[in-house]
């Protein structure tokens, strides 16, 4: 097996590196109790996941990194498991604040981030205000976020304006970060074969990495092996491969 620095080495030389990678963090509930354990304690090993995963990320050179911490869906799990995240949520945040800010990440939260209970949304509004003037890689947490409301918000802000007829630029201008460029590389763990109405807007063309491991199983090296898969893609647009051959010619 190549052994992580050489996997790195291997992506820099490529060097075509995303600029944005999205993940879907999945299977914490399903690794919990494949080791015998509460859904919860998924949860918590998967913040050693997350903490390589934006590791990597930076050491990569990746300017954008969305995180699918908590979609609005998942207010209809067990009140128990909810309680456990959202205070989980706040220690975390407390804990890897000087990481963030020593490796000079921004914070930047997208979704209904008043529906979080006071103690999470003041814990998550301190590290945005911490973080704020950092001008390294962005991280982009989606929290209490779908898809679709984001685009229906974008719709009504655009209504509200008074506009008449709109364009993707006008609807792309209204979204939670307008100014992120749409997600290369979609990481799902898990194994699922779906996007679970994240990113829907965004990920139009993004290509779509699913691993049968558990996001609490996923460390720097899974990272590495996804951007590879990704450097080994063509990707067309819609356009043929004979095109695209030609564009890079131009």
């Amino acid at each position: 097996m190549q052994d992580t620095g050489g996997k790195f080495k291997e992506i820099v030389q490529n060097g075509n590196i995303p600029s944005h990678i999205a993940v879907i963090m999945d299977g914490n509930g399903r690794w919990a109790r494949k080791q015998g354990m509460e859904r919860v304690s998924g949860h918590f090993e998967g913040v050693n996941s997350a903490r390589d995963t934006i590791e990597a990320c930076v050491d990569l050179g990746v300017r954008y990194l969305t995180l699918y911490v908590f979609s609005k869906e998942n207010w209809n799990r067990p009140e128990f498991e909810v309680n456990c995240l959202m205070s989980l949520l706040v220690e975390t945040i407390y804990k890897e604040i000087s990481s963030l800010m020593e490796k000079n990440v921004r914070v930047f939260p997208i979704g209904e981030i008043g529906q979080l209970p006071e103690k999470a949304r003041k814990s998550l509004e301190d590290v945005v205000g911490k973080t704020s003037s950092n001008t390294g890689m962005t991280l982009m947490l989606a929290i209490s976020y779908s898809g679709r409301e984001e685009i229906l918000r974008a719709v009504n802000m655009l209504i509200d304006s008074g506009k008449k007829s709109v364009c993707e630029e006008d609807l792309r201008s209204c979204l939670y970060n307008p100014d992120a460029p749409d997600p290369e590389l979609m990481i799902r763990t898990g194994g699922d074969m779906r996007v679970s109405n994240f990113l829907i807007w965004q990920c139009a063309y993004t290509e779509l990495y699913v691993t049968q491991k558990f996001w609490p199983e996923f460390r720097k090296e899974d990272i590495f092996d996804a951007v590879l898969n990704y450097q080994s893609r063509e990707r067309r647009f819609g356009k043929t491969s004979e095109q695209i051959k030609g564009d890079d010619l131009v």
